[in-house]
């Protein structure tokens, strides 16, 4: 078996499959309907005991901020794949997957508990250890945006002399180097307003080149 077979089998989400969410903190982003997840898995490995499985889950409950609770739950999956003669291999090695909910949590009419959390930190478990099988692999290469693939702020713009249009460009005066933007503040001190180098040497001293240039 090709080593991306199961990753390019299993990148795609339909677009049934996919939910939008529209409010919290998570707004924008994109939620997978967990029952697709199962479907791939059997689709993939067989019946859920026979060609994958999960172990119990094990949960924690920790303090948040201001009196909030969060339930973190840690799990492992195990696949098996047939071999050349069709039968079962033995079970995988263990493949992590570590979620969260929040249990109490506060919202604008006060803390609320939330008797769903302990499936929803279950659930969010189990779809972090199908992600390192490539599961939902195009949704969260969206999603999961780095600071390498983040657009860069552009440099800031070089000041701009105030007589001949031209960019103020640094330059190094006894081997101190002086960048664009403090050449432009020196000559707005000295002069009034931002002048380049050579604009800055026409000005006359006694007035300070005020009204010449």
């Amino acid at each position: 078996m090709d080593k991306m077979t199961i990753y390019e089998s299993a990148r795609g989400v339909p677009k049934e499959a996919r939910k939008s969410i529209g409010g919290s903190r998570l707004k924008g982003m994109t939620d997978i309907n967990p029952m697709w997840r199962v479907k791939k898995l059997t689709e993939l490995f067989g019946p859920a005991g026979i060609g994958w499985r999960f172990d119990p889950p094990i949960f924690e409950e920790k303090p948040g901020v201001n009196g909030e609770v969060v339930v973190h739950c840690c799990t492992n999956l195990y696949i098996r794949q047939l071999d050349e003669s069709g039968e079962k291999n033995e079970w995988s090695a263990q493949i992590p997957g570590v979620g969260g909910s929040m249990l109490i949590s506060t919202e604008k009419d006060g803390k609320r508990t939330d008797d769903e959390a302990y499936k929803k930190a279950y659930t969010d478990a189990q779809s972090v250890a199908c992600k390192a099988l490539g599961i939902g692999a195009d949704v969260y290469w969206e999603k999961d945006t780095t600071k390498y693939d983040r657009p860069t702020a552009p440099p800031p713009a070089k000041p701009t002399c105030a007589s001949c249009g031209k960019p103020v460009e640094g330059f190094t005066y006894k081997g101190e180097k002086v960048t664009a933007q403090q050449a432009a503040d020196r000559s707005k001190k000295k002069y009034g307003r931002i002048l380049c180098m050579e604009c800055a040497k026409k000005q006359p001293k006694e007035d300070g080149g005020l009204t010449h240039a």
